[in-house]
């Protein structure tokens, strides 16, 4: 009985496998998590090399993830009129081509180049990630189709925590170990020499990334992957019809709003965790280099946690239903956070990286409800669904100015857990419908 279970998450009831084509895609979704948690220590960093504040900072995050805002429809679009292989294609074109230019915004020695890339970076993600999710969900049966997509996307973790790995060991520890007050007080030249010394420490992992991609966009191109079409892909009606049921769907456009506070509750929380440790140890007595490394060690055990348990969640899902276990993990992270908030201290950070443990089976749940009933719509649906993502760039920059702000009460880096906090709330409220039988068309 065990083994049926198992062969139907790959296996349509026609009994056609596609396991190698699950195996190719699924190597996606740990690039995209490895581009993520790269990205999210570079708020610090590139505040610390351009003397910025936080919330300029947190540009980095804007263009990142505004690039997943802007290339989602059109990528919806372009799979709808040729094929879910050749948007991850596309996808995996972009990606590279923003990596790169990493090389030569290092030799224009300012922060908009940068922007500039992670934007056509984020591009290319928006085009991989509107691919390969539904691209999943139509790999088998489609009762089993949430639980495969929250099997590959446990794979999305093992990427982040390499890049959070190469984040720490390869650019934070081998930044100048000046610090920001210290910075402050450099003339012109010997600023433009640090500048240049640790953008060059910083680029150089991107440019290593860009040829990985590279080599896996040549295997894709080279490789027989069958073609996987939504069923209903021949009776597509137009755009606007198309939006039109959408918002019409409950489920969907619930979904929609869920997603757009999770993905804001999670970059918050992986972003400022380093802004939060950093004050913490820097209290301790210790340096801000060195609380920072620190810092994102915690960062890295709290991934650990989050790969740990979007395993662990995949499985208590055959015994759960997806949205109830959900709402449960959403409503222990909000406690965690009153802690991160209250607490802080050391206390307050062991809190908050126990929350990561409480995110790791939101995004693949939320995205795999919320497509549950659209049928014939689902390139478009995936599109709305990573427009949300605009979350992880306009929350962090609301988080940031709590941050930068001279609040009175407590430590601003501990009153501006307050936004995640009303993030899962609303993923919490979104759980609950699913924790039910639940009209998808009401």
């Amino acid at each position: 009985m065990n083994g049926e279970k198992k062969s139907r998450l790959l296996v349509t009831r026609e009994g056609v496998s596609y396991v190698l084509p699950f195996i190719v895609v699924t190597c996606c979704f740990a690039l995209w998590g490895f581009a993520n948690d790269i990205t999210n220590p570079m708020v610090k960093a590139f505040s610390k090399i351009f003397r910025m504040s936080v919330t300029d900072g947190t540009l980095v995050q804007v263009a990142f993830y505004g690039g997943y805002f802007c290339m989602a429809l059109p990528a919806a679009l372009f799979i709808r009129r040729h094929s879910f292989r050749s948007g991850i294609v596309m996808g995996l074109a972009l990606y590279a081509l923003g990596v790169l230019l990493f090389i030569p915004a290092r030799t224009m020695g300012s922060f908009a180049p940068f922007l500039v890339a992670y934007f056509i970076l984020t591009c290319g993600l928006s085009f991989l990630e509107t691919t390969a999710n539904p691209y999943i969900l139509l790999m088998g049966d489609p009762e089993t189709a949430t639980r495969r997509l929250n099997f590959a996307q446990s794979f999305n973790p093992v990427g982040s925590l390499t890049g959070m790995v190469v984040a720490m060991n390869f650019i934070q520890a081998r930044l100048s170990p000046l610090d920001t007050a210290q910075r402050a007080l450099l003339d012109d030249a010997q600023f433009e020499a640090l500048k240049q010394s640790d953008l060059g420490v910083l680029v150089h992992p991107y440019a290593l990334l860009g040829v990985v991609i590279v080599v896996l966009l040549v295997i894709m191109l080279l490789v027989p992957v069958p073609v996987v079409r939504n069923t209903s892909h021949e009776k597509r009606s137009p755009l606007w019809p198309a939006v039109k049921r959408l918002w019409a769907n409950k489920s969907y456009r619930s979904g929609v709003v869920a997603q757009f506070f999770y993905v804001g509750a999670q970059i918050t929380c992986w972003t400022f965790i380093i802004q939060y440790g950093t004050r913490v140890f820097m209290a301790e007595g210790m340096g801000e280099q060195a609380a920072e490394v620190l810092s994102q060690r915690y960062n890295i055990v709290a991934m650990v946690l989050f790969c740990v348990m979007r395993f662990v969640g995949v499985y208590l899902m055959k015994y759960v239903k997806p949205g109830r276990l959900m709402a449960i993990l959403a409503a222990i992270a909000i406690l965690l956070l009153v802690g991160v908030i209250v607490v802080g201290g050391r206390t307050g950070m062991c809190c908050l990286v126990a929350v990561s443990a409480c995110m790791s089976v939101m995004f693949p749940t939320i995205y795999g409800l919320a497509l549950g009933g659209v049928k014939e719509d689902t390139e478009v649906g995936s599109a709305g669904l990573i427009m949300a993502i605009l979350g992880g760039s306009l929350l962090p920059a609301l988080q940031a100015m709590l941050i930068d702000s001279n609040v009175k009460v407590m430590p601003a880096v501990n009153l501006s857990f307050v936004v995640p906090l009303i993030c899962f709330i609303v993923v919490l409220w979104y759980g609950m419908l699913h924790a039910k039988p639940f009209n998808q068309q009401e």
